[in-house]
């Protein structure tokens, strides 16, 4: 099995572009609660490199797993799946 096959891949929601070269995503999972068994909803952002793509605010992107290239970076966006429909 090669290195290329254990890249982890997340998809989330583009939330900020503010930064040089890095988006904030938000990445949303469905768990089932321990006792009760009621779905629940968890949420994690994750800083993300752009260099070739570069996503918008609202864009749904897929990520992939990095080599670190800062102390909180060690993702970087592959594709934009879905354009976000917000005008402005």
């Amino acid at each position: 099995m090669s290195k290329e096959n254990k890249r982890q891949n997340l998809v989330g929601k583009v939330v900020s572009t503010k930064m040089d070269s890095t988006v904030s995503v938000l990445v949303t999972r469905v768990v089932s609660h321990p006792v009760y068994k009621k779905r629940m909803k968890k949420y994690k952002k994750y800083l993300s490199h752009v260099s070739s793509v570069v996503p918008k605010d609202g864009d749904i992107v897929k990520i992939v797993s990095t080599k670190p290239i800062s102390k909180n970076k060690k993702w970087q966006v592959s594709e934009i799946l879905q354009e976000s429909k917000i005008l402005g």
